[in-house]
């Protein structure tokens, strides 16, 4: 099977370097990982996701001229997810709803009546910390 862009191939991984892992694939070929391509998440050491002689699955991401094949193990992880969750994401998909609209309007009234009531008690606690008299400035 020859090796082309976007396919899956499998290969065996067989030197691990401080900017990725390189994968010995069919045909006496050889691919780069590049530590980029290795998670979604932030890979400051390649180890921490691969170890030599680990058999690993990867997506083909671009030849160059000279041969050189660009393997990506996220993007693989990343079509996975995408095929196995577009029907449950479609049948979770929440539907409008007129409620939840006016739930959030009740809420926020509760909320600027609670605000007004905590602001009312605060004035009178501090006017009664002054002696009662409110504020001893004269307009």
């Amino acid at each position: 099977m020859a090796i082309e862009v976007g396919s899956v191939v499998e290969g065996k991984v067989t030197r691990i370097t401080n900017f990725g892992a390189f994968v010995e694939l069919e045909d006496d070929k050889a691919g780069l990982i590049h530590i980029s391509e290795v998670a979604n998440e932030y890979v400051s050491n390649v180890e921490d996701f691969l170890h030599e002689g680990e058999i690993v699955q990867a997506k083909v991401v671009s030849i160059d001229a000279n041969g050189k094949v660009a393997l990506s193990l996220k993007r693989m992880k990343a079509q996975t997810v995408q095929d196995t969750d577009k029907p449950a994401r479609a049948a979770n998909k929440p539907k409008p709803n007129k409620k939840l609209s006016a739930s959030f309007e009740d809420k926020l009234s509760k909320f600027l009546k609670d605000s007004d009531e905590r602001l009312t008690d605060l004035k009178r606690k501090t006017d009664s910390k002054r002696g009662g008299r409110g504020s001893r400035r004269s307009d």
